[in-house]
């Protein structure tokens, strides 16, 4: 992600790897008492997994391409690097992938009159906290605001710097 328009496919980025999130947290709250599934057994927690971004996007590719190098009165004022290592204006998105969690067990609760109940009276359930499940989508929440956020701040930085 590069140029002018790498904030908005950053925060784009941000906001759909939340959602993915989001949607992942709402399945495991829908399905914290679902025992029987199509693959079998009870549900499986999903869980989604954050990394870097390899690629950039289209328009990045395009703006990267029509870029041309400007005359600069020092060299350092530009930093050809930053912090990460990464090229100057070269800034990963964030890919999100969404996994089920094998449990190591499920919770066995004592209900003879379920119908997926074993011989013994105890049904496995998907071992999901709720607890835990809200704070992730609290923690979504917040973070999928801070990128709509970015994404108004930036809107409002290149409005203001067309009317200069």
């Amino acid at each position: 992600m590069s140029g002018i328009f790498g904030i908005l496919e950053l925060s784009s980025s941000g906001l759909s790897s939340q959602r993915k999130k989001l949607n992942a947290v709402a399945d495991n709250i829908a399905n914290v008492e679902t025992t029987r599934t199509p693959d079998g057994g009870p549900y499986k927690r999903k869980q989604v997994v954050f990394s870097e971004s390899d690629e950039t996007g289209a328009f990045s590719q395009d703006l990267k391409d029509a870029m041309v190098n400007l005359d600069r009165t020092n060299n350092r004022h530009l930093d050809t690097a930053n912090r990460t290592g990464h090229r100057f204006g070269m800034i990963p998105g964030v890919d999100a992938e969404e996994v089920e969690i094998e449990p190591d067990a499920f919770k066995m609760v004592y209900d003879p009159t379920h119908p997926d109940a074993d011989p013994e009276g105890y049904v496995a359930m998907p071992d999901i906290n709720i607890i835990a499940e809200m704070v992730d989508m609290m923690t979504a929440t917040r973070a999928y605001e801070a990128n709509v956020s970015v994404a108004a701040s930036a809107k409002t930085m290149y409005k203001q710097a067309l009317e200069i």
